[in-house]
């Protein structure tokens, strides 16, 4: 009897119909990328920065001031499989953290790490071999050889190669933006890259370093500190217009939770002096400051015509441990829940009744808002375009085949799926772009599949149309590209 076996992660991979195939491949597969929101280095970019091994690119290191850049869902990996945290972000030899790395991958079926890793090296090194333990050092040498010496293996190089159109940074609001200046000014730049505003350290008025951060802020806009709430809004609107100056399409506001609790400016103002002076506050006050400023952001953003992405329900940080050892962003955050779906009504249902409701994605990290987000979206579109309010990609944690088939369900089944602005890395890594290529593939195989079981028409204008769109022109035009 003839196997039926497919080849592992062959050129119709994740395509399960002859549809799916047709979708992909005649649409999908050549699309630009647009990138709208990772958090890859616009220094690195200018500097047309290259790797001197996969372990660099991969896993990444310290920086000179101590923090880590890198992959934490590599390194969450690798501890999942008992390797020592020396091996992971410590001191070890770089070899020996790819052959760990490699050693981790052997162990994990289902998760997209290998879909992930294993088409960054096909794409970028032509690598058809599986990464494993025996293949490490052969895949290790081949690659290591081609980051050197390949002149297309730069930064640049790779975002070329990985076909990209778009780039949109996450940045504080006190950078200067000067990669950016340097980046827009070299016309051998062949793809846009522009800022996004992340003001997240001036909405946390409950987090450490806080009044620091205030004093940050206001000399970047050449003041000696802020002394009012009315003057943080003031030095957070001048920033708004920097970025925009310098191409900003969207911000991003990383919440635990959204709330919604509403105060005048002066009770606004009085928490934030409170804060200032050193003194604790209640969430109910935190919480006052904080939708205030959040109101006012989004209307700024209204005004300027900026996209308002919110991420929510992620705990950050629950070992407590291993937060004191590694600091923030080195893997050991986690899914939260939280009952938001009120207040995300009663902050968007604010802004529409006086026409300052910007653009805005939602992401929630909890799979169970999906639905919830699915239909509070449809309480606000309007004829501005077609989906002004987004339920975003399914994100972090749920950039799953899984986690991405249940968010485009959802939004199919209670929204407009053809109206979806599609895929975001969410990467620190140039080799990340092969996460668009996984996320299209796993949309036409949905789409084709639902076409082939006669749920949706078989017309090739109208699946031509709703392909292009989901991977490339929705967001072309949510982004005013």
């Amino acid at each position: 009897m003839e196997s039926t076996m497919r080849e592992f992660m062959d050129g119709d991979f994740l395509l399960e119909t002859e549809t799916a195939r047709r979708l992909f491949h005649g649409y999908a597969e050549a699309m630009p990328l647009i990138d709208y929101h990772c958090h890859i280095s616009p220094q690195e970019i200018w500097e047309d920065r290259r790797f001197e091994n996969l372990a660099q690119i991969w896993l990444g290191g310290r920086n000179e001031d101590g923090s880590y850049f890198g992959d934490h869902y590599k390194w969450r990996l690798m501890r999942s499989n008992g390797v020592p945290e020396e091996t992971v972000t410590g001191g070890a030899d770089a070899y020996e953290k790819f052959l760990a790395f490699a050693g981790a991958m052997e162990m994990a079926p289902g998760n997209p790490m290998v879909h992930w890793c294993n088409l960054e090296l096909r794409r970028y090194f032509g690598v058809t071999k599986p990464l494993t333990t025996e293949t490490a050092q052969e895949i290790w040498e081949h690659c290591n050889d081609l980051l050197q010496n390949d002149p297309d293996m730069s930064v640049r190089g790779l975002i070329r190669k990985s076909n990209v159109a778009f780039v949109g940074t996450t940045d504080d609001p006190t950078d200067s933006l000067e990669w950016h200046e340097k980046i827009a000014a070299d016309p051998s730049v062949s793809f846009r890259v522009c800022p996004s505003f992340r003001p997240d350290k001036a909405v946390n008025i409950h987090r450490d370093g806080f009044a620091a951060y205030m004093a940050k802020l206001a000399g970047s806009v050449g003041r000696e500190s802020l002394e009012s709430l009315q003057d943080v809004l003031d030095a957070l609107d001048e920033r708004i217009a920097f970025f925009k100056e310098h191409g900003c399409r969207a911000s991003d506001h990383g919440l635990d939770y959204v709330m919604f609790r509403p105060c005048t400016q002066e009770e606004a103002d009085a928490v934030y002096r409170k804060a200032m002076a050193g003194e604790p506050l209640s969430t109910e006050e935190a919480e006052r400051y904080q939708t205030a400023v959040l109101l006012h952001l989004a209307r700024t953003y209204h005004r300027h015509g900026i996209v308002m992405e919110i991420h929510y329900s992620c705990l950050r940080n629950a070992n407590a441990r291993m937060f004191a050892l590694e600091g923030p962003d080195t893997g050991f955050d986690m899914i939260a829940q939280n009952n938001c779906g009120g207040n995300l009504a009663a902050f968007l249902s604010a802004l529409d009744q006086t026409g300052e409701l910007p653009q805005t994605i939602l992401f929630s990290l909890d799979d169970k808002d999906f639905n919830m987000i699915g239909t509070l979206i449809g309480s606000f579109q309007t004829d501005e375009m077609p989906g002004k309010i987004q339920m975003g990609a399914a994100w972090w944690f749920l950039d799953t085949k899984d986690g991405m088939e249940k968010q485009m369900r959802s939004l199919g089944n209670l929204g407009l799926l053809g109206t979806f602005v599609g895929m975001l890395t969410d990467s620190r890594s140039f080799l990340s772009y092969t996460r668009h290529e996984y996320f299209r593939r796993i949309f036409c195989n949905l789409l084709g599949g639902w076409v082939e079981n006669g749920e949706f028409p078989n017309d090739e204008r109208i699946l031509k149309q709703i392909v292009e769109g989901v991977c490339c022109r929705n967001a072309e035009r949510y982004f005013h590209l």
